[in-house]
């Protein structure tokens, strides 16, 4: 492709980070997906992103399955595009969205692993024994507490906690929305006991490193996976399954879909509904264990 093409591209991606604010791991993906996308346009011959009609992403997209690409893979490829497509046209660079259109193959949904309230409890009443478990113990508490996603914790400053009202205000939700949520007392204990030994630093961040930097993401999950590994969880714990278990255990008590819709930031309702087959599985369960008549003879 022409080097306009690459130019588009840039253009994308500073739009992305500074205007729409998207994650950084989000940025990176995208980056890669439409990157392999355009090799696929230099074998096909396109000259500029114009050039690519709905039949060039279907034949890309079969491709990539055919290659045995995972179809969660392919969706995200799919959205890379549709978004860059949009941005082209919002600029005046394209006149039309090919991959507006274009549906990935289908997937089976997994259900989320979760752990149970007793399970949660454990991992959450175990007394830190260093500065660094203080501040972990504290972000697992409001992973749990408000059902944070990874890029909302990390991306929390001090300005954006309300003690005395018991919320925070999340700034840079999914797709750019905010979003007010409760905090509980557990959480804005933990959160007051590791402000007390916080380095004191001009960084804004609620979470940082003992040099006072803010966390990146990969550092709070492998944090996450060594506590669970040292506090004899037998799961591989990483932070969705904080969030998740918020969701499970919030439907479960309530059966408030839509305040965890509203609590998890999910934009459809659709997304949310997978919780509730993770509370009927609870239900069956129970139900196997407990009616006289459940199991065979």
């Amino acid at each position: 492709m022409h080097t306009d093409a690459d130019r588009a591209l840039d253009l994308f991606f500073n739009h992305l980070i500074s205007e729409r604010r998207v994650a950084e791991h989000t940025s990176t993906n995208y980056r890669r997906d439409l990157t392999r996308f355009m090799r696929f346009c230099d074998t096909q011959k396109l000259k500029c992103w114009q050039d690519v009609q709905v039949g060039s992403i279907r034949r890309y997209i079969a491709g990539r399955h055919q290659a045995g690409i995972a179809g969660k893979t392919i969706q995200r490829e799919l959205a890379a595009l549709r978004s860059f497509y949009r941005f082209l046209l919002k600029t005046h660079q394209v006149e039309h969205n090919p991959a507006q259109h274009v549906l990935a193959p289908k997937i089976s949904k997994r259900l989320p692993s979760v752990l149970d309230v007793d399970q949660m409890a454990g991992m959450l009443s175990v007394t830190p024994d260093s500065v660094l478990e203080i501040r972990d113990l504290a972000m697992f508490e409001l992973f749990y507490s408000s059902g944070l996603r990874l890029s909302e914790l990390v991306m929390l400053d001090l300005s954006d906690i309300d003690f005395s009202a018991g919320f925070l205000k999340v700034r840079f939700g999914k797709g750019g929305k905010q979003r007010q949520l409760p905090v509980g007392e557990k959480a804005l204990g933990a959160i007051k006991v590791w402000l007390g030994c916080r380095p004191d630093v001009g960084e804004d961040a609620v979470f940082v490193s003992l040099r006072g930097r803010r966390l990146s993401q990969r550092s709070v999950q492998l944090r996450l996976d060594r506590w669970g590994k040292k506090n004899g969880i037998a799961e591989h714990l990483h932070p969705h399954m904080l969030r998740h278990s918020f969701a499970s255990h919030l439907l479960e008590a309530s059966q408030d879909i839509r305040a965890i819709q509203e609590l998890l930031g999910h934009s459809d309702i659709s997304t949310t509904q997978i919780y509730t087959h993770l509370d009927f599985q609870h239900l069956a369960a129970v139900y196997d264990q407990a009616h006289p008549r459940s199991k065979k003879l």
